[in-house]
């Protein structure tokens, strides 16, 4: 009886681990329509953000203006950020696309490297950005998601950590011209 009660909660926490995995990018392999970067990011996009705290309080609201060139598998992003208190920012990311819906890009306020995955209407990258607060720097982990919803229409959502400790949310909805 004992054994039999220690498997059922082997089984159990096995089953509750698996409803809290985090998703992967080739969850969403078969989804529609497809994402390929390189033709999104391909011309001037506008997206229209903002930044939530861990309760969920809306503590910043941006528009981004950008424009994206590819040449080859090697693109550019230059985002230009205006925030609702008038700040303004810049961050140029240089892309590569590499074999099996793999990308790395840096920018100049991205430590190292970032790695992404694209799958079906899916990306996902993970990268580590110095972020400016009151005067100093931050280095804060993203875990970003972007969703494709029309040939148009992209949804970002990434969530901002540091030492695993959850520090709140950007949500980005771009629109392509």
């Amino acid at each position: 009886m004992k054994r039999r009660s220690i498997l059922a909660a082997a089984v159990a926490a096995a089953v509750l681990l698996a409803a809290c995995a985090a998703p992967i990018p080739s969850d969403y392999a078969d989804e529609k329509p497809l994402l390929d970067l390189k033709t999104y990011f391909d011309g001037d996009i506008t997206a229209h953000g903002l930044f939530t705290d861990r309760a969920g309080k809306v503590v910043r609201r941006f528009t981004v203006a950008m424009k994206c060139v590819w040449q080859g598998d090697d693109g550019v992003l230059d985002e230009r950020f205006v925030y609702n208190d008038g700040e303004k920012q810049q961050r140029v990311w240089h892309l590569k696309k590499l074999p099996g819906g793999r990308y790395t890009g840096t920018a100049g306020d991205v430590v190292g490297t970032a790695q992404g995955q694209s799958a079906g209407n899916a990306f996902q990258w993970s990268y580590t950005l110095r972020l400016p607060v009151d005067g100093k720097a931050y280095e804060v982990q993203f875990d970003d998601w972007m969703y494709l919803m029309d040939e148009r229409v992209m949804i970002n959502k990434a969530v901002m950590s540091k030492f695993g400790v959850r520090l709140g949310e950007v949500t980005l909805s771009f629109y392509k011209k």
